[in-house]
């Protein structure tokens, strides 16, 4: 994919056909997440959506987010929890190499961003607490009773529709329209009939997501995931940092992303990794393990690809398997033909196509109570039948994005903010870092939702100062 063409237009003031308070630049978790805060604080806004139907990586996700001390927390009794633990959790897992004040502004804020949504807006959190997830210390891990990124994205609509906030869809923003202060007063945007419209507005927020879907951004940032499965949305176009670099502004952690170990392969899905968690394992076409899969998923994609052909097999028993059907994913891959079953360690090999000698052995070296040679300890072996699914490693979605500070305004070089840009979500750079393996699991909607909601108070600020100018 060929980067799109995003510009920049200087005017002291715009032709406008519509004025608006706030203008939102797409319509997944982070952009809703920020229109019904706004409309919570009395501030009007308008979302622009490039697509017909607002989805974006949010709909792709299993729609998990961690979060501390919220309602739902409290209510299982996980009391020990706090933002200053959420952040140092955060920051272990990027080796401390995460944006420190955007770390404690996100931890700090996701926790009053999901009991708003749930008190004012009707999403109805449940704590996942059958297992922790890579690098959470304490259970987290929130989502939807139907646990599907999809039913996130259908329950945000519905709270906006039911809000009354205005969503422009099929509208893709190509130009930003800014006086000679840097000030952004109005976006320009292209209809399905080749028209383009404009929008005049006191503060801009960009929730328009990465450059995951950008195959010529991919290969020169990311250039050990060129050649991976793309699972996220092809709206991730690389836009916020096209304008951003228009603009002068800072980028950050370009060499941050999301990648996945276990996209199941040629359905096309993600399987949980709590089975990985839990006991389960990956074997390649050797029969071996590869590595410690309870260091993360999203490392895990760079070491599937590693690995001949760059396919591995999920490996796993009845009691993991039980644990895999709790997730619509799992049950959609396993409707689609991707469960393998094997009464045997040889009708297993037959279906890795390995040798059975070797795999045995990994098998067997898994019932020991030593740490294997790569760190991991098993609590237990893996009893027949077994039970396979074939995954190879994916990108997901982009953690580099525009620099931004702790209320989301968007940084020059110079580390001064533009007066009413903002970026939160993909567009901004995340908390994850500038590599791979500084994902910790559940920062790519920590940053869409709590990024939203802290955008939100800052636009409704911005909008405030101006109307007593």
């Amino acid at each position: 994919m060929s980067a799109p063409a995003r510009t920049v237009r200087r005017a002291e003031r715009v032709d406008e056909e519509i004025q608006v308070a706030v203008a939102i630049v797409g319509g997944g978790a982070c952009g809703l997440t920020a229109a019904l805060m706004l409309a919570d604080a009395g501030v009007d806004c308008v979302v622009l959506e490039r697509d017909a139907l607002p989805s974006g990586s949010t709909a792709l996700s299993s729609g998990f987010i961690p979060a501390p001390g919220t309602r739902a927390q409290r209510a299982h009794g996980v009391a020990d929890d706090s933002a200053a633990r959420f952040a140092a959790d955060i920051q272990a897992k990027a080796h401390g190499r995460a944006a420190g004040a955007l770390v404690d502004a996100y931890a700090a804020a996701i926790g009053p961003a999901l009991d708003a949504l749930e008190a004012r807006h009707g999403l109805e959190w449940m704590l996942l607490d059958g297992f922790l997830y890579p690098g959470h210390s304490v259970h987290r891990m929130h989502a939807l009773p139907q646990k599907t990124g999809a039913a996130l994205m259908a329950a945000l609509q519905a709270a906006v529709e039911a809000a009354g906030i205005p969503v422009l869809t099929q509208a893709v923003v190509d130009t930003l329209v800014l006086d000679a202060h840097d000030r952004v007063i109005g976006i320009d945007y292209l209809r399905p009939d080749g028209s383009h419209e404009t929008l005049g507005c006191d503060a801009l927020l960009l929730a328009c997501n990465g450059f995951g879907g950008n195959t010529a951004m991919v290969r020169t940032l990311l250039p050990e995931m060129a050649d991976a499965t793309f699972g996220g949305h092809v709206g991730n176009d690389g836009s916020a940092i096209l304008w951003g670099e228009a603009l002068g502004a800072r980028l950050r952690d370009l060499g941050g992303y999301q990648g996945h170990g276990s996209w199941v392969t040629p359905q096309g899905a993600l399987m949980s990794w709590a089975v990985m968690m839990e006991g389960g394992v990956q074997i390649n076409r050797d029969g071996r393990r590869f590595h410690d899969e309870t260091l993360g998923y999203s490392e895990a994609a760079v070491h599937v690809l590693a690995q001949p052909d760059g396919i591995a097999w999920n490996v796993f028993d009845t009691p993991l398997l039980t644990l895999a059907r709790g997730f619509p994913d799992f049950c959609d891959a396993e409707a689609a033909g991707a469960l393998r079953r094997c009464e045997s360690v040889e009708a297993l090999a037959d279906c890795i196509d390995c040798d059975s000698a070797v795999l045995q052995g990994t098998l067997d070296a898994m019932r020991s109570t030593d740490a294997q040679p790569d760190g991991r300890r098993f609590a237990r072996g893996l009893d027949a039948p077994y039970f396979a699914v074939k995954v190879t490693g994916a990108l997901f979605h982009t953690q580099g994005g525009l620099d931004v500070a702790p209320d989301m305004r968007v940084l020059r070089h110079d580390g001064t903010p533009l007066p009413n840009l903002l970026a939160a979500g993909g567009a901004a750079g995340g908390v994850s870092g500038d590599a791979v393996w500084g994902y910790l699991s559940g920062n790519g909607l920590l940053s869409a939702v709590a990024g939203g909601y802290i955008a939100a108070a800052t636009a409704a600020a911005l909008v405030r100062q101006k109307e007593k100018q």
